[in-house]
């Protein structure tokens, strides 16, 4: 990873962490929830990730790793990494601090149909905390897949980004009933976000002076197994949550096609 070739990968993953910035504002400023083009986008960004995750990350990790270390050995490191970071983020969504599902559907007419109430700080906090961590290896896997192929980060940050418009509304209702103040609400909501930078950052620091194929092969394996494990765990249920059942399904489809048809005409 040489240092001009960073600077987009980290731009790319800026913008994704800052889309719970959009989350918040629509939370604030809409009249009321489109679910159909949230079930429909959250379906979209889950295709994107599952098909990216299987087709085009794990493939290319076993394709570098079994040139590393032979074919039979190459398909075991694959697998390995690829459930190791199944692993990290659901250890991840098991330890992290919350006293309400993060990623629970949240509609802007709730902001018309409750009071403020000072004891829900600690709930948009805690949520906006919880998203933080989330955040934080997602903003590794939008690097990594960036340095490694430009247009494959491109498309995993706009699906990450559509990911994190929801979650800005999860973080700024219940800070806005605490505190009735727009502005806090929408800075915790945009804090909540910038942990996908600071990943970004981190892996940068930290796996540069290590970088081997080896090292990148089981990184991209792994980055698969995250988005598999936050499309299932995080971006369907919540499109279902939506009420717009088929349509998320719609969504789904529809991902998987975009990135299908995105890749054969890079290729």
């Amino acid at each position: 990873m040489e240092e001009h070739n960073i600077l987009i990968p980290l731009l790319l993953t800026l913008g994704a962490g800052l889309a719970t910035g959009i989350g918040s504002a629509i939370a604030f400023f809409a009249k009321r929830t489109n679910k159909r083009l949230l079930s429909f986008s959250l379906g979209l960004s889950g295709g994107v990730m599952i098909y990216v995750s299987f087709v085009e990350l794990f493939q290319q990790a076993n394709t570098t790793l079994s040139a590393e270390w032979g074919a039979h050995t190459g398909v075991i490191v694959t697998v390995a990494s690829f459930f190791a970071g199944i692993l990290l983020i659901g250890v991840i969504d098991r330890l992290v601090p919350s006293i309400e599902n993060p990623h629970e559907a949240h509609r802007v007419e709730e902001m018309d149909h409750q009071p403020h109430n000072p004891r829900l700080m600690r709930m948009g906090v805690m949520t906006a905390l919880a998203i933080g961590i989330h955040n934080f290896p997602e903003g590794i896997a939008t690097f990594t897949s960036a340095v490694d192929n430009m247009a494959l980060g491109v498309a995993i940050a706009v699906a990450i980004a559509i990911h994190n418009i929801p979650e800005g509304i999860a973080v700024s209702i219940p800070i806005y009933y605490a505190t009735g103040d727009r502005r806090k609400a929408f800075r915790l909501s945009l804090l909540s976000g910038l942990a996908e930078p600071v990943g970004a950052v981190l892996a940068y620091l930290v796996l540069t002076p290590f970088m081997t194929p080896t090292l990148m092969g089981c990184i991209l394996a792994g980055v698969a197994g995250i988005m598999v494990f936050i499309s299932i765990d995080e971006l369907l249920p919540a499109a279902r949550e939506y009420g717009e059942a088929h349509i998320s399904i719609y969504g789904v489809v529809a991902g998987m096609a975009l990135m299908a048809v995105s890749l054969i005409l890079l290729a």
